[in-house]
């Protein structure tokens, strides 16, 4: 074998020792960053199960949970991506942290994180009110509602003070005349009333025996003058 042969041969060999090597060099990931250390938020210990995340181009790359206010990850680089040199976000409990980091290949380091909430978005004060534009022309009266429904009762109140007496009215008609009364009980019997006065004296009677009746008559008569004449005399006294 010439020369020339066996230095061509040694040069394949090494390209075939070499070729493969390099194919599984470009082939094997590069080794990714780890980081860890304490965690905070609001200044005490993150509680346990709060999210921390690593973000990369504004796209979240890795994330765990705080356990006893610690945290640890490692953040692997995605096939195809481009990590190298970039600035890593720290986010705990979606709030961003002070500290940053930075991707190397078999990097990283201890970095304590710290978070805070953050401030409210500042609210544009309003503008001011324009002037008040002219008012209106009035709009058709509505239509009436319908009634309500009763209200409940009142209590009853107090009693008032009692009115002056008014005055006093017309006298009425006369009533018509009341039905006759019962007749009154008999009065008392009279004084018996003085004797009359005599009556005049008889005519003379005949002679001869008839003279004596006609006596006798005359008699009687001027009794029953002399009593019609008392009882005259009482009655006008009664009267």
């Amino acid at each position: 074998m010439t020369k020339f042969s066996i230095l061509t041969s040694l040069a394949v060999i090494v390209l075939l020792l070499v070729i493969p090597a390099v194919v599984l060099a470009q082939a094997q990931p590069p080794i990714p960053p780890v980081f860890a250390g304490t965690v905070s938020f609001d200044g005490a210990p993150a509680t346990d199960g709060t999210s921390v995340s690593a973000l990369i181009d504004g796209e979240e790359v890795a994330s765990t949970e705080a356990g006893d206010g610690q945290y640890g990850f490692s953040i692997p680089q995605s096939p195809g991506g481009a990590f190298a040199g970039k600035v890593i976000v720290f986010k705990v409990g979606g709030s961003e942290a002070v500290e940053q980091g930075t991707w190397e290949a078999d990097g990283g380091a201890e970095l304590n994180l710290t978070a805070t909430t953050p401030p409210p978005p500042a609210t544009a004060a309003p503008p001011p009110a324009g002037p008040a534009g002219d008012a209106g022309p009035a709009g058709p009266k509505g239509s009436t509602g319908t009634s309500g429904k009763d209200g409940a009762a009142g209590a009853t109140g107090s009693a008032g003070a009692q009115g002056k007496d008014g005055a006093s009215g017309a006298s009425g008609a006369a009533g018509a005349d009341g039905a006759q009364g019962p007749a009154g009980s008999a009065g008392a019997k009279g004084d018996t009333g003085a004797a009359g006065p005599s009556g005049p004296a008889g005519a003379a009677g005949a002679s001869g025996g008839g003279g004596g009746a006609l006596g006798v008559i005359a008699l009687i008569i001027a009794i029953v003058a002399a009593i019609g004449a008392g009882g005259a005399f009482v009655m006008g006294r009664r009267s």
